[in-house]
């Protein structure tokens, strides 16, 4: 007598003559095969895309499912194709011409996951990814694990190191606290589907030893990490950061050795490489710093390969704009140690200064807020929100390549606002003076100026005016109406969550722009830290005007991502178009 466990699904005569049958089982779909005289049980839903893998053939112990080809060893169920999975098979027993099947034993399916996760980033499948973190963010919302694994993946699988696909990774993980539990998941596969995507094809990255002994002082690192990237030898400074790293280093301090080598130099890669490094910082934060190695050294490469905007020449006539900043950098030192001399200035006169046509106003004025006690992070917040009116205010008769343009300096300052929230310091204040000289040769990007759509109270429900922006948005050259819809919703300081979230899912829907996602995190980001309404409208008001310049795309992503929703949910994925 077999275990109670078994269950009777079918007589062997049967499927003699079927040569295969489908049987329901303990709420199993089970596919029997009778194959070179043996009988195999398999789950019926082919783990690719849900076909009925009795509909597929078996030769030589292959099963082939009629769809998409994927192939299967019928007897194990194990694949030899890795985008598809394999399929569950069931231990069988043919007793007195009667075919019993065992369902008791299941799969641990989260292990699994993982391990195809993992699977979905060597070989860049999207689908494999979806699947993947929509199982492992049932088990658990925070998407801790997921998180995690793409960033030691990107970090150590892509020779250049860090890129754009491990930002938009961060930058989606930043989102997720403000989307709709729905939507969390696709902001994680979104991010884990660019990191793959930028390692695809490419060799890992073999990291570098410390040096022998750890008794190298900190302060010593620091100074030969910035001499070393000046020289651009890569080698030389990532050797510097694993051996800070191992002597002990606390986050302060490596985010200090990072941000003064970034600054070391004006505006490198335009803003780029400041933006990495905060994304990277704000990485470890979640998920954890013992993956501070592998992640701060991919960072390395990029800084000593940067672009130098000494060498530009947009920063260097008609105005010398490196002599000014040379002139105002040699303040810094002391307005650091010095006592206030008189009120602070106000922030929205300070920010009009910046946005002025006059570079060594500019200076000059951030210099006196300085003088009379503005912190380095207050200072940076002023020339932040400027950088972001560029884009508020951005005139789209300007080349569209030029959203770039406005993009990158708001993003800068954005990086270099969030590190002096981190680790202030003389060398990254720098960045301040940089992030300004960026937004005033950004000037011609708002000549004339957009206006600045009312803050006015109108009779629109916040319901229909989110419907109205997802429709918007399907449409192409809505950048004012955009605008003018998100100050609708904020008028009379409505709170800002439920736009934020729409922002965000109208973001997800669209094909992954590694500059539109970096301009609606670091807008959201910007907005959340922001008390006052006016200032943070204008943020999601840049933010939705660059969104609405970017969209519609093809989405094949939200494709991707709905298909493996229906897997995940059990539903049919072939159907009759109607």
């Amino acid at each position: 007598m077999l275990p109670t466990h078994w269950r009777r699904v079918a007589t062997l005569d049967d499927l003699h003559k079927a040569g295969c049958l489908t049987v329901q089982v303990d709420g199993h779909t089970v596919a029997l095969f009778l194959h070179e005289g043996r009988v195999f049980a398999v789950d019926n839903r082919c783990p690719h895309m849900g076909f009925p893998l009795d509909r597929g053939t078996v030769q030589d112990g292959i099963l082939t499912c009629y769809w998409h080809y994927a192939r299967f060893d019928v007897a194990t169920g194990g694949t030899f194709d890795q985008w598809a999975d394999d399929v569950r098979a069931f231990p069988v027993e043919v007793r007195d011409g009667e075919v019993w099947l065992d369902t008791r034993t299941e799969p641990d399916r989260i292990a699994h996951q993982q391990d195809r996760l993992r699977v979905g980033l060597e070989r860049d499948i999207p689908l494999v990814i979806a699947k993947a973190v929509l199982t492992l963010m049932d088990d658990d919302p925070s998407a801790a694990w997921p998180f995690r694994t793409g960033l030691e993946f990107g970090a150590t699988y892509r020779s250049a190191g860090w890129g754009q696909g491990l930002t938009m990774h961060v930058c989606f993980m930043n989102l997720l606290p403000h989307l709709q539990p729905v939507d969390r998941p696709r902001a994680l596969v979104h991010g884990l589907s660019a990191v793959a995507r930028d390692c695809a094809g490419e060799p890992p990255r073999f990291g570098v030893r410390p040096l022998p002994g750890g008794e190298t002082d900190q302060a010593t690192l620091k100074r030969w990490f910035r001499r070393f990237i000046e020289v651009r030898d890569a080698e030389g400074a990532e050797r510097c950061v694993v051996s800070a790293l191992r002597a002990g280093a606390t986050p302060h301090q490596m985010a200090d050795m990072l941000f003064a080598a970034v600054t070391d130099r004006r505006y490198i890669d335009v803003g780029h490489r400041a933006d990495f490094t905060n994304k990277a910082l704000e990485a470890l934060d979640i998920a954890g710093w013992d993956l501070a190695e592998p992640v701060l050294t991919s960072l390395v490469a990029g800084y000593a390969g940067a672009a130098r905007m000494e060498e530009s020449n947009a920063w260097r006539n008609p105005v010398d704009l490196i002599e000014i900043l040379q002139a105002a950098f040699e303040q810094l030192p002391a307005l650091a140690q010095a006592a206030p001399t008189g009120a602070k200035p106000p922030f929205d006169e300070l920010a009009q200064t910046v946005l002025r046509d006059d570079p060594q106003a500019t200076v000059d004025a951030l210099l006196d807020a300085l003088r009379r006690g503005l912190r380095t992070d207050e200072l940076a917040e002023v020339v932040c929100y400027a950088a972001a009116r560029r884009i508020a205010q951005f005139h789209t008769s300007n080349e569209f390549s030029d959203w770039d343009t406005a993009l990158h300096t708001f993003t800068f300052a954005n990086a270099v606002h969030q590190g002096l929230r981190r680790a202030p310091s003389p060398e990254l204040l720098r960045g301040v003076f940089d992030a300004a000289m960026s937004v005033y040769l950004d000037r011609f990007l708002n000549l004339p100026a957009a206006r600045l759509p009312d803050l006015t109270p109108n009779g629109d429900t916040p319901a229909e005016l989110l419907d109205e922006l997802a429709a918007l948005l399907d449409r192409q050259q809505q950048v004012g109406p955009a605008a003018r819809c998100v100050a609708r919703y904020l008028a009379g300081q409505r709170a800002p969550d439920d736009l934020v979230a729409q922002l965000g899912r109208l973001l997800l829907r669209e094909d992954r722009d590694f500059h539109t996602i970096q301009c609606v995190e670091a807008a959201v980001r910007q907005a959340t830290l922001c008390a006052n309404p006016t200032r943070q409208a204008h943020y999601l008001i840049a933010a939705a005007r660059y969104l609405a310049a970017h969209a519609p795309t093809v989405r094949s992503q939200t494709q991707t991502y709905q298909i493996a929703g229906r897997l995940h949910r059990g539903e049919a994925v072939l159907a009759e178009e109607g």
